[in-house]
């Protein structure tokens, strides 16, 4: 019976659809969970936030696994997160409802209500289940051209997800916890993004309403300042006169000499993709969020230049730039997108990918459905807590192989005068 049951079980879950220490801050080991609807089992910016956990590591040994379920209001999540989510112990969280719980129509104290007394709850149940660090996020916006409901439109729409942003935001003050703007994150870098690309430009994606990765890299954004990352990623500091050069942050200088830096690193900038001009690319939209500015800083700083125009070639390409802006200090990982991190990242990334594809039918075909398996088999109780047994310790070694993706990567900088 115990074996009959086991690989029934089994069965199910295969065909299912497939460094700061702040108190407000992410600390050494956290294991973050990225919770939300539709538009986080997309795995977009889910995957762009564990890429910058892992890669840009804002803390070390940082770990993140998504949540998302299609469909889901602040209420289903309530119902199943003590069951999918907590056994996980992740001791940080983060939210995304609203979409759908605002029904897809005008905004109305019932909608509001509903909505509030379901988010304190999650923030609550998340606190009882040892959750250090919650984030709140309020609900993404609609397209103001793809978006089309039959008892709707596009701006009705966003103010009832603009009335729901606003009380998470309350919730998140009410209870000690902190809050992500996705909504307006989201609708700042629409409008202006549509100024330059014209309204054909989706940024809520084709149906209106799930982004491509132009605005989850947005909404990874608003999550990931959030959580309280600096964007610090390393400085290199290079004295022409002297021929010497420093590093800060996860990265060594292996040489220097006459203007040419070799260094081995082992922190990299978060890279970006893409055709600017395609809501699949990431770097279209880098225009219109600070990204660069306020996550992803690896900064370039140049000392007794001899001439008042350098070029500053990083692994395949070269920028010109004149010594005050050396001297100041330029951000590598925003004057050139293609760097040579740009392929370590990207392998990196699949690997990052392919947990968070094992951990949608993992939680939706098997965690969920295991409660209800032990109601109707209940003298295979051993065999049911085997089954999450066997999906914590796979999930801890998709993990495991994310963390190893993340390789040392050995890349030079040539500045010469010109």
């Amino acid at each position: 019976m115990k074996t009959t049951t086991s690989l029934l079980l089994l069965g199910l879950f295969f065909l299912a659809p497939v460094h700061a220490q702040k108190a407000n801050a992410l600390r050494t080991g956290d294991l973050v969970a990225i919770c939300g609807d539709s538009i986080t089992e997309q795995k977009l910016y889910s995957l762009d936030m564990a890429d910058y956990f892992l890669l840009c590591q804002p803390a070390a040994n940082l770990q993140a696994m998504q949540f998302g379920w299609g469909g889901e209001t602040a209420g289903g999540f309530l119902k199943r997160m003590s069951n999918d989510v907590l056994p996980f112990k992740p001791t940080v969280a983060t939210t995304c409802y609203g979409m759908n719980d605002g029904g897809y129509r005008a905004v109305d104290d019932a909608i509001v209500a509903g909505y509030r007394q379901n988010m304190q709850a999650i923030v609550k149940t998340f606190k009882d289940g040892g959750v250090r660090l919650i984030v709140v996020g309020g609900p993404g916006a609609v397209d103001s051209t793809t978006f089309k409901r039959p008892n709707t439109t596009p701006q009705v729409y966003n103010e009832t997800l603009a009335a729901l942003s606003r009380t998470a935001s309350e919730v998140a003050a009410a209870n000690g916890a902190a809050f992500a703007d996705v909504h307006g994150a989201m609708m700042d870098a629409m409008t202006k993004a549509k100024a330059k690309y014209g309204d054909s430009y989706p940024l809520g994606g084709t149906d209106g309403v799930h982004p491509g990765n132009n605005g989850h890299l947005v909404m990874a954004y608003a999550f990931l300042k959030a959580l309280g990352c600096t964007g610090d990623i390393g400085t290199f500091t290079v004295d022409l006169k002297s021929g010497k050069a420093t590093a800060l942050g996860g990265h060594k200088i292996l040489s220097a000499s006459n203007g040419i830096v070799e260094i081995e690193s082992t922190q990299y900038p978060f890279c970006f993709n893409g055709d600017p001009a395609s809501p699949a690319a990431t770097t279209g939209v880098l225009e219109f969020v600070p990204f660069n500015q306020d996550l992803n800083r690896l900064m370039l700083v140049v000392k007794n230049a001899p001439a008042e125009k350098l070029k500053v070639t990083w692994g395949t390409e070269s920028r010109e730039f004149s010594a005050k802006q050396l001297e100041a200090g330029i951000n590598l990982a925003a004057e050139f997108l293609k760097n040579p991190f740009s392929e370590p990242f990207a392998r990196a990334e699949a690997a990052i990918r392919q947990q968070q594809e094992f951990e949608t039918p993992a939680i939706k075909g098997l965690v969920t459905a295991l409660p209800r398996w032990q109601t109707m088999l209940p003298g295979d109780a051993e065999v049911i807590r085997q089954l999450r047994d066997d999906v914590t310790k796979l999930s801890a070694d998709f993990r495991k192989a994310s963390r190893a993706a993340v390789v040392p990567v050995k890349h030079t900088l040539k500045i010469e005068a010109i």
